[in-house]
């Protein structure tokens, strides 16, 4: 009976597995924290420009070496991503059996622990640029000009006739996966952890309690001897550090993210903006042709970039000044900012001027 009793009540290898509403519940997490954090930045940008300027058109960089502290940190020390270890769960090996697991404070195995980095960090990181890449395609191919023979448009109509299924292909692979989990068929909700060769499962009494513990063991172990040692176990510290104060700042900003995805909805926009509505800005001062400016010509027919009689006028909705267009469409392009003022503008704000002859 002991041993009958002893079998009924030891869990199997499904039995931790999480259900598809924590699963997905995690998933959402990380997704949340990116654009309430683009939102901060976009808004301090348009503020200072000078002084923040730089995290806007460099925030996919920086905050891929955020994750990646974060997501190194926690995968290290708790085998767990920071959303999965939010929500209680974490990353067991597939070759471990359910008596051989190890405990979640002994962190992933190297080989599993890089590449779910890479699965976390830098795959995101990627399909963001891909993403912007195609659309920035699609705008030069509604707006710029080219050759009818060119090789170079014809391979980009090709690449974006071709995103759209290759998308879907990928976003399906993820549906199906989803879908074979939430029926018991697979032990994966997404194909990128059966390639981590990693499986979630939930957090035991025993991950607990080690992971409580861990930092008082921490604690009393020797100090390092060598200078080598000390500079190492310094860096350590200092990117432990990092890390941990990443994720304690996130941790308590993860309970204002519902009200920021209710506060940014689209039944909340109106209110929103009547509420943060910012005083209309003043048109740009007139500056005396006459002057030696660096910025403005002193003819007003001329081009405040090529320095030449404007090709095609068009101007910047942003700043209400006048260019080329070729000349405003590459520089705002490759800037994302207005030649004079320096205000953040996009493509879409190019606006074709007609003359009345025209």
């Amino acid at each position: 009976m002991a041993e009958h009793g002893a079998h009924i009540t030891t869990a199997s290898v499904v039995d931790d597995q999480p259900s598809i509403f924590e699963v997905v519940a995690q998933e959402s997490l990380m997704t949340a924290v990116r654009p309430a954090l683009q939102h901060v930045v976009k808004v301090l940008a348009e503020s200072n420009p000078a002084h923040y300027g730089f995290f806007w058109r460099w925030f996919d960089e920086i905050f891929t070496l955020l994750d990646l502290l974060l997501q190194q940190h926690y995968l290290s020390k708790t085998s767990a991503s920071f959303s999965e270890n939010f929500y209680g769960l974490k990353r067991i090996v597939m070759e471990d059996t359910h008596k051989l697991q190890r405990l979640a404070s002994a962190g992933l195995p190297k080989q599993q622990l890089w590449k779910s980095i890479m699965f976390l960090v830098l795959l995101p990181y990627l399909k963001v640029k891909l993403e912007k890449l195609v659309s920035s395609l699609r705008e030069e191919d509604e707006y710029s000009i080219h050759p009818p023979s060119s090789r170079w448009k014809q391979f980009y109509r090709a690449f974006l006739a071709a995103y759209p299924f290759v998308n879907m292909a990928w976003e399906g692979w993820f549906f199906v996966q989803q879908l074979r989990y939430i029926l018991g068929k697979a032990q994966h909700h997404s194909p990128l952890l059966r390639l981590a060769g990693v499986r979630l499962g939930r957090l035991t009494v025993q991950d607990i309690q080690a992971l409580e513990h861990r930092p008082a063991e921490v604690s009393m172990m020797q100090q390092p001897k060598s200078v080598g040692e000390k500079i190492k176990s310094a860096l350590k510290k200092a990117v432990g550090g990092a890390a941990l104060s990443l994720s304690t700042g996130l941790s308590v900003g993860v309970f204002f993210l519902q009200f920021l995805e209710w506060w940014y909805s689209s039944e909340n926009q109106e209110t929103v903006k009547s509420l943060t509505a910012l005083p209309t800005p003043p048109p740009p001062v007139h500056l005396d042709y006459n002057s030696d400016s660096p910025l403005l010509p002193k003819m007003k027919t001329v081009c405040p970039l090529c320095r030449k009689t404007r090709v095609n006028d068009t101007v910047l909705a942003t700043s209400g000044y006048v260019f080329c267009y070729r000349c405003v469409f590459n520089y705002v392009r490759s800037h994302q900012a207005c030649p004079i003022t320096g205000y953040p503008t996009e493509v879409q704000h190019l606006i074709k001027l007609y003359s009345p002859e025209n």
